[in-house]
């Protein structure tokens, strides 16, 4: 809980392990004992049939908006599932309470197939600047964390992104085809070209984190949902990444980004990915 007189700073210097503590609460309440153990009617589907969701996603958000809510009394939380019950509720981000930004079960098609390959994604921003975020991937226990100036961990021990390795391709972890508009189609396949060498993304989450552990140069997504990418922009960020939208600005978690977008290892990766996004269209 906050204080009267705390700011979210020092809310976070007090309570960053509480935060944690209820990510992996949630994850070891309601996702895990149904990871590889899912029935049938326990997973629907949202837009199409690559649009998954899942009880787990479901109740893991209950369950962190109801605790990340108690733990900063006056905060709101925005979550994926909510959202898609109700998109008014998105509008939330661009207002001036601190913002909870959630996505139970990132890579739900991931955990649906029993491939451990999902996680769960918890950023607090603050009128559009996100000051901290939780990476939980439950089934490997993994947590990366970052708090804006402070640096990005995985499991205590802090990340440096660095520069790619000189004279070889450039591995960028691409938006899924079903996702894209004609022109971002287009801005993507800029990247099918000497010294790179895209691929298909999994979790937007674990691709965020394998950038900031510097395995994964670059990510090049044509999707702004805030839940995918807020907590992995500030853990790219703090490790000493940068990303950038087709026009050559930060990517802004309020929206309105000029699509698509790239999250990189290092700035000049990140202009190299964004100037190839640019020409192409």
């Amino acid at each position: 809980m906050i204080e009267d007189t705390e700011t979210i700073d020092e809310f976070l210097a007090r309570c960053s392990a509480d935060v944690e503590e209820a990510v992996r609460k949630a994850a070891a309440a309601e996702i895990l004992p149904r990871f590889r153990r899912l029935a049938a009617h326990e997973v629907d589907q949202k837009s199409g049939p690559h649009d998954l969701v899942t009880d787990a996603d479901r109740l893991a958000e209950l369950r962190l908006t109801e605790d990340l809510g108690a733990l900063l009394p006056g905060s709101v939380v925005v979550g994926e599932e909510a959202v898609h019950a109700d998109p008014a509720t998105y509008a939330a981000i661009q207002g001036d309470a601190p913002v909870w930004i959630v996505d139970p079960v990132d890579g739900t098609r991931q955990f649906v197939h029993g491939d451990d390959g999902f996680c769960t994604l918890v950023a607090l921003a603050h009128r559009g600047a996100v000051l901290a975020s939780w990476t939980y991937a439950a089934a490997r226990d993994q947590l990366a964390t970052a708090v804006r100036g402070q640096g990005a961990f995985l499991d205590g021990e802090r990340l440096i992104a660095g520069p790619p390795a000189p004279g070889r391709d450039l591995v960028v972890a691409t938006s899924h085809p079903d996702y894209t508009t004609d022109e971002q189609k287009r801005a993507l396949h800029a990247l099918w070209t000497d010294g790179f060498a895209p691929r298909a993304c999994g979790s937007a989450g674990l691709e965020y984190l394998a950038v900031a552990r510097g395995e994964l140069d670059a990510v090049a997504f044509s999707w702004e949902a805030a839940w995918d990418h807020a907590a992995g922009l500030l853990l790219v960020e703090e490790a000493g990444g940068a990303h950038l939208t087709r026009t050559g600005e930060p990517f802004r978690v309020t929206g309105g980004n000029a699509l698509p977008f790239t999250a990189a290892r290092d700035a000049a990766t990140a202009h190299r990915v964004a100037e190839l996004l640019r020409t192409a269209v």
